[in-house]
């Protein structure tokens, strides 16, 4: 290279998500490999330990993922063949599958276009003589209300299964998702906010659901003594690990700086695209920003609705343009009644027509704790220079 040429910046690529292990966490899962013990074991029971004091002393229970902590609860509150269960459309599609492996029967209610999780007020209508429990979700963290969810399920005495798998660290009025309520399911997956690679935990009303859990994620066993054991119920075999459990052990003492850093890129988000916005002419633009709220929500992700209807291009393309300048993107879900396993079994997406076109259109953007405050002000230029390109004229 003559020394009159420049090498010219490299722009990093900005993942969706990307999960921090300190040093410190790193050290702990080499002293746990060291120490022989890697399967369930007391790193474990310090772990559900750390969580049962972290949700105001209420039962935990640790799994292999939070797949598995779904499909216990359904198990732990006796729902199978012949039982119904409202839910969601706009969901990882573990929700539901969960409920269709135990045998029951999932019933999908529409959302609120606003907050995108299940809206409440349509729950009312769907409730039949089958109907054994709610399981709504925490779309990015940001709860129902609980209020209203609790007093439905009291007034048609059904069990809550909350999917709070996005939601570890969001609260209700003050109080943390999982410190009150009937059966909360967390995840642990790496994209999460609290992340032990994989795994989850369910946090529950009384110490004999706990036992009853214990029983199901480990073969149905009971031991007695040193040398007798028995099993009286079908069980798998989703247990933690102690691998898994020290690194959320670590990720536990990391959460308040977690959630203070993913608070203040929300901020940053709410400002910059508005100011982009602005800039571009493009205030009177549908682009739907995520419920502002500080008090409540983990900002677990920053989502916007794209406004398909007035952009000359589809979801795909803006993802396109998006990673050609190096920004990774996500979609957090398409709605689950438009999946060839649902449509078999005859749900129809026009069931759900806001989840049909929030499914379609939502689009994730970067959010992680380790972003820079900058990376914050490249996508809003990014993602408001495509959709000004592509807006009809």
């Amino acid at each position: 290279m003559s020394s009159h040429e420049k090498t010219l910046p490299i722009t990093p690529f900005i993942p969706f998500t990307r999960p921090h292990f300190n040093q410190e966490t790193i050290d702990a899962v080499a002293e746990v490999l060291r120490s022989g013990w890697v399967t369930s074991g007391p790193k474990l029971a310090e772990f559900e330990a750390a969580l049962s004091d972290y949700f105001g002393g209420r039962p935990v229970r640790c799994f292999a993922n939070g797949t598995a902590t779904m499909k216990i609860a359904l198990q732990v509150a006796g729902i199978g063949p012949g039982d119904e269960v409202i839910t969601t459309p706009i969901s990882w599609v573990a929700t539901s599958n969960v409920i269709l492996s135990v045998g029951a029967t999932p019933v999908f209610v529409d959302i609120d276009p606003v907050t995108r999780n299940i809206d409440l007020n349509k729950v009312e209508q769907a409730i039949t003589p089958q109907t054994r429990a709610i399981m709504p979700v925490y779309l990015s963290g940001l709860p129902v209300d609980m209020d209203q969810l609790y007093s439905l399920a009291k007034t048609h005495q059904l069990r809550v299964i909350e999917d709070a798998a996005q939601a570890f660290g969001s609260q209700w009025h003050g109080q943390k998702i999982g410190s009150i309520g009937d059966l909360v399911s967390f995840s642990f997956q790496a994209n999460k906010n609290l992340s032990t690679i994989e795994g989850g935990c369910l946090v529950f009303n009384n110490t004999e659901e706990a036992k009853l859990a214990e029983k199901f994620r480990l073969q149905g066993l009971t031991r007695h003594g040193i040398d007798a054991m028995d099993v009286d119920v079908l069980g798998g075999k989703d247990n933690l690990t102690d691998v898994n459990a020290v690194i959320g052990l670590h990720q536990l003492l990391e959460l308040p700086k977690f959630q203070a850093r993913r608070g203040a890129l929300a901020r940053q988000y709410f400002d910059a695209i508005r100011s982009e916005l602005k800039a571009a002419g493009l205030e009177n633009l549908p682009l739907e920003l995520p419920v502002e709220n500080f008090g409540d929500t983990n900002w677990h992700m920053f989502q916007v609705v794209l406004p398909l209807e007035q952009l000359q291009v589809d979801r795909a393309q803006v993802m396109t343009e998006l990673k050609d300048l190096g920004i990774g993107t996500g979609v957090h879900y398409p709605a689950i009644t438009g999946f060839t396993l649902y449509n078999n079994l005859g749900y129809q997406l026009s069931d759900t027509p806001i989840a049909q076109r929030i499914g379609r259109s939502i689009l994730t953007l970067p959010l992680f704790p380790g972003m820079a405050d900058e990376d914050i002000g490249r996508i809003a230029v990014a993602l408001v220079g495509i959709l000004k390109k592509y807006t009809n004229k």
